[in-house]
């Protein structure tokens, strides 16, 4: 599983010109599900995006994680995020097919959601407009495999 996080001010996402999902201050989550990914990566993903330390404290280093500045999530599905690039047209046979990453895009957001955070989400496989104002800028490349 791979995720793009970046720390904003404010983002939401759009579907045919209506607002799908929006928050304030927290991470919006780019996120790509792999074919060999399964419920424990999902979880584990949970448990690292949601515990980033990159918000700043008093003293401006980044020490505070989503719950200390009472963040919120906007997860948007990623599957470009399998991408394999080694041609100028990439091909993304290398990501999960929806029967696969649609219930460990839905997983890794309940985990969030279990852990208090407000979740807010695109829509799967959606023609979607993604709008963020990024803070700092912070943005972070995860990757976790079980």
């Amino acid at each position: 599983m791979k995720a793009v996080v970046t720390r904003v001010k404010q983002a939401r996402v759009e579907i045919d010109g209506r607002v799908n999902g929006a928050i304030q201050q927290g991470f919006l989550v780019l996120l790509g599900v792999g074919p060999q990914d399964t419920q424990a990566t999902a979880d584990k993903m949970a448990d690292k995006v949601c515990g980033l330390r990159v918000f700043e404290d008093e003293q401006g280093k980044m020490n505070r994680n989503l719950a200390s500045v009472g963040g919120a999530l906007l997860v948007v599905s990623q599957f470009t995020l399998y991408a394999d690039t080694s041609s100028r047209r990439p091909g993304f046979s290398g990501a999960a097919r929806p029967d696969t990453a649609i219930p460990l895009y839905q997983r890794f957001m309940e985990q969030c959601r279990q852990r208090g955070f407000v979740v807010e989400h695109g829509e799967f496989g959606a023609d979607m407009q993604v709008f963020s104002q990024n803070d700092g800028p912070v943005t972070i490349l995860l990757d976790v495999e079980v």
